[in-house]
């Protein structure tokens, strides 16, 4: 099986090019699909810094590159963008597409214990597999300068990666995050069924709880939260993070947004303050 990334389509964009690679993938035990944006590059042996984006539930690797717009700013700062899918694919484990909120689509960013769900390890995929790959096969990717951001479940991704590896990434921002998953419907069905029964457990991948762990953080934490999002109050919560962060001493920036819902839309409207937080972060 062929470990290593082949083009399946490439589009140029704002002088750089969106390209869509298929890989098999050892972590997850699947061929998987990812997209980079690549900006131009000032010179042939220019190295891009890498902005990782993790998408949200129900998503794959094309939602982000076609709705975000984010091209623009990346191209102008000179940052490529690298955008994984949300889960493994193609295994057929029983149950797997039964609900739209776990399973395919739903990875939760999360390395599962229990057996049935034993390849559901998008935290090593995201963190070690996909890294790796892009250095073994990139030149001109830089992927020591590495920065990640995301939306909803892909913004919980984010914000637990980041503060678990700090060596690997200088700067996270999200959008509409579910800050606080061992307190929501959505975190307790995929924690629940990825990792068990003990909630001591499902606390390595809540934000909020470990804030309070991890809190050697120094670059600012940005976040952007639509007011009229459907999901505000009962997954999302996102005032339990900004009090974490406060008691911890870490820097944290929400921002409320009057009006906006949880949807691309919303995404795509503030999307370049997110690529220039992080190009300050990757020094550019």
């Amino acid at each position: 099986m062929e470990t290593k990334p082949s083009e399946i389509s490439s589009s140029k964009m704002f002088g750089g090019y969106n390209r869509r690679y298929k890989h098999f993938s050892p972590t997850l035990g699947c061929s998987m699909n990812f997209h980079v944006f690549f900006p131009p590059a000032p010179s042939p042996s220019h190295r891009s810094p890498v902005l990782y984006w993790l998408s949200g539930l129900t998503c794959t690797d094309e939602n982000f590159i076609a709705k975000s717009g984010a091209q623009r700013a990346a191209s102008k700062e000179g940052i490529a963008l690298i955008v994984p899918d949300t889960s493994p694919r193609g295994l057929n484990v029983e149950g797997e597409a039964d609900s739209w909120d776990f399973g395919v689509g739903a990875g939760f960013y999360l390395n599962a214990t229990q057996e049935k769900w034993k390849n559901w390890r998008m935290y090593d995929y995201i963190v070690k597999e996909l890294p790796q790959l892009l250095a073994e096969n990139f030149p001109q990717l830089d992927t020591a300068k590495a920065s990640i951001f995301g939306h909803s479940m892909g913004g919980h991704g984010a914000l637990t990666i980041y503060l678990k590896n700090r060596d690997k990434y200088k700067s996270v921002s999200a959008f509409a995050p579910i800050v606080n998953p061992i307190n929501c419907a959505w975190g307790q069905k995929a924690f629940t069924n990825y990792l068990g029964e003990n909630k001591a457990d499902w606390e390595d991948y809540d934000a909020t709880c470990l804030v309070a762990k991890f809190h050697d953080v120094s670059a600012t934490i940005l976040i952007d939260q639509g007011e009229d999002d459907k999901f505000l109050h009962d997954q999302l919560m996102p005032n339990k993070f900004p009090e974490a962060c406060k008691k911890h001493g870490v820097p944290v920036l929400l921002r409320l947004q009057p009006g906006y819902d949880h949807s691309y839309f919303f995404i795509a409207t503030f999307i370049d303050d997110h690529i220039l937080h992080h190009a300050q972060a990757l020094n550019l």
